[in-house]
C-alpha cells in the first residue's frame, strides 16, 4: 500500500519527499518509484522532510511506529489501516498536531495495478475534524472517492471490507473446488463462471441485493439442492460448510421477498443440516 500510494500521489502532482523503513530492498524500491523521496531506515528521520507522515505498516505495529516519533506542532499522521481508529495513533501526538486515517479500498496484489484501481475507488477517512478536508483534497487527487465514517464505525467497515476482498477470493476458491468436480480447472472454472458473477454484481446494482437472487433457494427447489448436497459430498466435500453457509443467506433473502413460506424455507433449511 506504502508504494502504491506513494506512487498514485506524486503522479498527482502532491510533494512526496521522504521514505521510511527498515528493509533497505523496499526502500530501493520506493525511491526507484518515486526519485523526489529521501530514504531512511528509522520513520523518525523523516520527520524534518513531511507535513503529513502516512503510515502504511501491517495493523498490529502501527502502534509501536507511532509510540517511536513525535510530532513537530503543524504536523500530522495518518494511517492506511481499513480496522484501527485514528487513535492508535495518539503516542506521536504533540501540541498542534493531528492524526487520522485514509484507507483506499483496493486489493494491493501489485502496486502498479494499484495504482489504476485507485480511480473510482472508495477512500474511508477517520479522525481530527482539522484533518479531514486535507485527506479528502488528498483521495480526490488520485481519483478515489472520500467517505467519512462515523465514530466506531471503522472494525464493521473492514469487516465488510474483508469478506468483498479476501472473502470473496475464498468464495472463487470454492467455486474452483466444486467445478473439480465437473472436470474444470481453475483457468476453466473462472472462464465458465466469472461471467455469471458479473451478471449477478450488475443484476444487484441496478435492482438491489434481494431482487437479484436467483437460483434453487429463490424458487424453493428442494429437489435440485439434494442432487447439489449430493456431488459435493463425493466430489467436493471441503466446499459443503461454505454452500451451507451462503444457501442459509440465500433462504433468508427468498423469505424476505416473500417467494419462500416458512415451510418451504424450513424444508430447505433441513436439507443443509448436516446432522
Amino acid at each position: 500500500m506504502g508504494t502504491a500510494l506513494g506512487v498514485a500521489l506524486v503522479r498527482a502532482g502532491w510533494p512526496v519527499v521522504a521514505v521510511a523503513s527498515r528493509d533497505p530492498d523496499r526502500r530501493a524500491r520506493f525511491a526507484a518509484l518515486v526519485p523526489t523521496a529521501h530514504a531512511f531506515a528509522s520513520p523518525s528521520g523523516l520527520l524534518d522532510e513531511v507535513d503529513v507522515v502516512l503510515v502504511c505498516v501491517p495493523d498490529d505495529v502501527i502502534g509501536a511506529v507511532a509510540a517511536e516519533v513525535r510530532l513537530y506542532s503543524g504536523q500530522a499522521i495518518v494511517h492506511t489501516s481499513g480496522a484501527l481508529a485514528a487513535e492508535i495513533l495518539s503516542p506521536a501526538r504533540a501540541a498542534g498536531t493531528s492524526i487520522g486515517s485514509f484507507h483506499p479500498l483496493v486489493a494491493v496484489a501489485d502496486p502498479e495495478r494499484a495504482v489504476a484501481d485507485m480511480r473510482g475507488a472508495t477512500v474511508a477517512l477517520e479522525g481530527d475534524p482539522d484533518l479531514l478536508p486535507l485527506l479528502a483534497d488528498m483521495a480526490e487527487a488520485i481519483g478515489a472517492q472520500p467517505v467519512r465514517l462515523p465514530p466506531g464505525g471503522k472494525p464493521a467497515y473492514h469487516a465488510a471490507a474483508m469478506l468483498a476482498a479476501g472473502g470473496f477470493i475464498g468464495l472463487l476458491d470454492g467455486i474452483a473446488e466444486v467445478a473439480r468436480g465437473a472436470g474444470l480447472d481453475e483457468a476453466g472454472s473462472l472462464a465458465v463462471y466469472g461471467p455469471l458473477i458479473r451478471q449477478s454484481l450488475a443484476n444487484a446494482e441496478a435492482l438491489g441485493i434481494a431482487a437479484a437472487l436467483t437460483g434453487p433457494f429463490a424458487r424453493g427447489d428442494r429437489g435440485t439442492v439434494v442432487a447439489h448436497l449430493d456431488a459435493l459430498q463425493r466430489l467436493a466435500p471441503g466446499a459443503l460448510p461454505l454452500y451451507r453457509t451462503v444457501a442459509e443467506r440465500e433462504i433468508a433473502l427468498a423469505q424476505r421477498r416473500g417467494e419462500l413460506s416458512a415451510e418451504a424455507a424450513g424444508s430447505l433449511r433441513g436439507l443443509l443440516d448436516p446432522a
